[in-house]
């Protein structure tokens, strides 16, 4: 008689809603807050990402490229019309 394996494998928690989520806040330059697992709070609206980092671009201060297993949450900024700006992003 044969045993059958009822163990079930663990869910991997990727359902690829980040990154539709993520091409969402690109695509609307949407100002946002990234929150580090460090604690340091940092603006901008992401401009680039993939599997391993996003790039955050600032205004005024130098552009960031975040490694995503160092970001804790991301937040909208839902202040003012919390859009980064209008018109063409080829402008930078």
């Amino acid at each position: 008689m044969r045993i059958w394996n009822r163990r079930q494998k663990t869910p991997t928690g990727d359902t690829g809603q980040e990154a539709l989520y993520l091409k969402s806040l690109s695509d609307r330059q949407v100002q946002v807050q990234v929150k580090l697992r460090d604690g340091e709070t940092v603006a901008g609206w992401i401009e680039y990402f993939d599997d391993m980092m996003l790039r955050l671009t600032r205004e005024g201060q130098p552009n960031l490229f975040i490694y995503k297993a160092q970001v804790r949450t991301i937040t909208e900024n839902t202040q003012g019309s919390g859009l980064k700006r209008n018109g063409n992003r080829d402008d930078l």
